[in-house]
């Protein structure tokens, strides 16, 4: 920082651009150093920088720009490259248009404009922006004019909100004349073409496969050729396009040819000069109706504001065309009226030039919750006194007053006390009345309150996660620590292996959770199915929590039917269900509680239920037990651990066996019930001799030769040590070359490869192990961080003999290697 430009007015101006001054190197601009400026540069500077509004000074011939914060604000990505470099470079891709304005200013006229749109680059994509902007030459002593002073305001939001409500109303007086629908799309379509300027717009109706579009006429600008009347199917665009477009989704694609969704078809966009392309998927009662395409021969950067006027435009399009089919049904036959509105599934109505209600069709009856007789000749104000100055009620005012058609959402009490929400519509009638739609949206409201609510219930399942992780941190590096500056006896270091051993596990478990309930509810998980005695089940499922119900003191009662009950299903699986079930009962219930574990046997079904005198549930959270991330509410100490994902494993395993799964709870701390209930399978008889293999405890094992390969070196050499502690000869290497080279001259009968191996993976590793005859039949053991189950199937197909997830079960392990020494 230069300490001579302490003495200017503008050094100590707060922002970031008055700090990016202080520190330019002012030898690389034309403006020169701030040494060398006039007294009256120094104090326009001052004015530019302690203004609020976007402000800029051209100075001199070379036309050297300074700039405020608020006008730095508008450059996006030009800043702050373009600070003191020439205004024609700045804004060098209006400077056709702009450069005369400057000529001027610099000649000494003065100049004002008011919401003036450019096509700008502030991130290098050409994007329409308004702005009110006014140039003042800066006029020294001697009468020259030296320099500009710029103010720009940028209006583009109003502007867009100007032009959609224009574009609006001048849709709506476009399509309220026209009666026939291919009328309708293709007025619709010119009119958005050329507001947006693209090459061509088309409105295309689905039939009722949801697979077939039929093209109505459409609008081009005559650079494409015209699509109407052609009949396509929807993946003719392709499968990821035809995907988007069935789930309800918008689509814009810039750039055909260079989109992953349509490169593979960029050929079949070319010989209709398609580029880029916009689809607006059109859903009425979950089944889509109707798409709107536009299309450009050129890349074309869809922008917000034009995707909400063309999602606008297919929405006002449908809602015409389907009032014209209706008006000439009308017109054709005049005695099937009834009929047709009583079928549309939105609520119909016609009043007069009084107010009296000439119409209801059956669903406004029934949205209403009226009877023919008390609203057919009734005023429309007494039926409804309670819109009288309301936003409906403003609406059919206006509405008889302006002749144009008007829409509004407002909230409702329906006559039965329920509170929803409300569509209505409304439209001038050639009598002096109006014609009025409505609709109860209520549905689609609470659905956009339910995924608000799911994403707040999402961002605390996160937080939740970093404090679950960062937990076992704590003591895992305080431990670490420990080792490393202090000396320990023996009995130290295996107290702190202990402690590091449990928070691994801790850690393992939450991991292990998460992937359970991800591969569950994607459907990745294929149950092994066979008969099953439930006793054993449960039985199972009791022994495993039976340590935690003691550790608590806990009184838990057991009932078991006498018989043998069959039911099919995974026994791993099940046992599972039952001991979340349970843990979720010993959590949550205070010290010394009571818990009982019931199974009922009916004809058709086995039902097993959990119940506790424990913390309970309000009515809201025992409604939604079952969802992912619900223990963030009920548990925002966290005493109880865990993320809160065991019952929604429940519900999702419950669901695959054909069964069905509640919860019930009289309120917080009136203890809660988990109902379980299970096909049963009669005349079926279980394997009940299940083998408990421990073989791993055994000491009878020999010492065997072993190979680990790991990069991580830590990890390879904990490795190492664990197996050398158990009495075998262990060799470790880092890359796979070497480890091939030690391999052939030290013949190891096992192999623990890691896969994600540098230069060659452990994938590739195994598969030259296996070729070469000094380890062709020594086992090959996966140790990986992925344990995903097409990973399990990807390590199979490469030659390993077994799939172990880090951090390794060392009891599996111990177990694997005891059978290879009894081969």
């Amino acid at each position: 920082m230069n300490d001579s430009l302490q003495n200017f007015p503008w050094f100590n101006v707060d922002g970031e651009v008055p700090s990016l001054m202080r520190q330019l190197d002012w030898s690389v601009c034309a403006i020169g150093p701030p040494e060398t400026w006039s007294q009256q540069l120094h104090t326009v500077v001052g004015l530019v920088l302690q203004s609020r509004s976007p402000a800029a000074i051209i100075w001199g011939q070379g036309l050297s720009t300074l700039y405020n914060d608020a006008y730095a604000a508008q450059l996006g990505d030009k800043h702050p490259a373009m600070l003191g470099k020439s205004f024609s470079a700045m804004w060098f891709e209006i400077w056709p248009e702009i450069g005369p304005i400057i000529d001027d200013a610099m000649a000494g006229k003065t100049s004002y404009f008011e919401d003036i749109p450019y096509m700008v680059e502030p991130a290098g994509i050409p994007t329409q922006r308004w702005y009110t902007s006014s140039f003042s030459p800066v006029i020294d002593y001697s009468g020259a004019v030296v320099g500009i002073y710029i103010t720009a305001v940028e209006t583009t939001r109003r502007m867009q909100a100007e032009r959609r409500y224009a574009f609006q109303c001048e849709l709506t007086e476009r399509l309220r004349h026209l009666n026939a629908s291919n009328d309708i799309a293709a007025a619709a379509s010119e009119l958005l073409g050329k507001h947006l300027g693209v090459g061509g717009v088309v409105y295309a109706e689905v039939d009722e496969s949801g697979e077939v579009l039929t093209m109505k006429p459409d609008w081009t600008s005559g650079e494409s050729r015209s699509m109407a009347g052609a009949v396509l199917r929807l993946d003719d665009f392709g499968p990821l396009v035809g995907e988007v477009v069935r789930a309800g989704k918008d689509l814009a694609i810039a750039d055909v040819t260079a989109d992953e969704r349509s490169a593979a078809h960029a050929t079949a966009y070319a010989e209709l000069n398609v580029r880029s392309f916009m689809s607006i998927p059109l859903m009425k009662e979950g089944r889509l109706r109707a798409i709107l395409n536009l299309h450009d021969s050129r890349p074309h950067y869809w922008t917000a504001h034009g995707i909400a006027l063309a999602q606008d435009m297919v929405d006002r399009t449908w809602a015409a065309v389907e009032n014209a089919r209706t008006q000439s049904e009308l017109r054709r036959e005049r005695d099937q009226n009834q009929y047709i509105f009583d079928s549309m599934t939105e609520g119909f109505g016609l009043v007069d030039r009084d107010w009296t209600i000439v119409y209801m069709n059956a669903a406004g009856l029934r949205i209403t919750q009226r009877a023919a007789h008390e609203v057919i000749g009734k005023n429309h104000w007494q039926v409804w006194p309670e819109l009288i100055g309301t936003a409906v009620g403003d609406l059919f005012e206006k509405v008889k007053q302006t002749h144009t058609p008007q829409i509004v959402e407002v909230p409702y009490t329906f006559p039965d006390g329920k509170n929803g929400w409300i569509e209505s519509r409304a439209y001038p009638s050639l009598d002096g009345g109006l014609a009025f739609f409505f609709r109860d949206i209520t549905e689609r409201k609470a659905t956009q309150e339910k995924l608000q609510e799911a994403d707040r219930r999402k961002d605390e399942f996160l937080a939740m996660l970093a404090h679950e992780l960062r937990n076992p941190l704590a003591p895992i590096g305080a431990a670490a620590e420990l080792l490393q500056i202090i000396k320990l006896d023996e009995e130290r270091v295996r107290q702190t292996s202990q402690i590091i051993g449990r928070q691994v596990s801790h850690m393992t478990s939450l991991v292990d959770d998460l992937l359970d309930v991800s591969r569950v509810t994607r459907g990745l998980v294929e149950l092994d199915n066979a008969p099953l005695d439930i006793r054993r089940v449960v039985g199972d499922a009791v022994e495993q929590v039976t340590p935690l119900i003691q550790s608590r003191r806990h009184h838990f009662a057991l009932h078991l039917p006498p018989d043998t009950t069959i039911v099919k299903g995974d026994n791993k699986r099940l046992v599972q269900v039952i001991a979340n079930i349970l843990n979720n009962a010993v959590k949550y219930t205070p010290e010394g509680g009571n818990i009982v574990l019931k199974v009922d046997v009916h004809a058709a079904h086995v039902v097993i239920e959990v119940g506790d005198n424990g913390i309970g549930m309000s009515p809201e959270l025992a409604a939604r037990a079952f969802d992912l991330f619900a223990q963030a509410e009920r548990s925002s100490d966290r005493s109880s651990g865990g993320l809160g994902l065991g019952l929604a494993l429940v519900k999702s395993l419950v669901d695959l066996h054909g069964g069905t799964v509640a919860c019930e709870s009289a309120g917080l701390g009136k203890g809660s019930k988990f109902t379980v209930c299970l096909p049963r399978l009669v005349h079926e008889q279980s394997d009940t001799h299940r083998q408990n293999v421990d073989s791993y405890m055994r000491k009878d094992t020999h010492s065997l030769r072993i190979l680990v390969v790991d990069d991580n070196v830590d990890a390879a050499a904990m490795l190492a040590m664990l197996l050398e502690a158990s009495g075998h000869e262990v060799l470790v290497e880092h890359a796979s070359r070497k480890a091939l080279e030690r391999a052939r001259e030290e013949k190891p009968q096992v192999c623990l490869l890691d896969i994600g191996l540098p230069e060659i993976d452990g994938n590739e590793l195994a598969q030259r192990l296996r070729a070469q005859p000094e380890t062709a039949k020594s086992v090959l053991i996966a140790v990986t961080g992925y344990g995903q189950e097409q990973d399990r199937k990807q390590t199979l197909a490469a030659g390993f003999d077994h799939h172990l997830v880090k951090p390794v079960d060392t009891k599996k392990l111990a177990f694997l290697l005891a059978e290879v020494c009894r081969m």
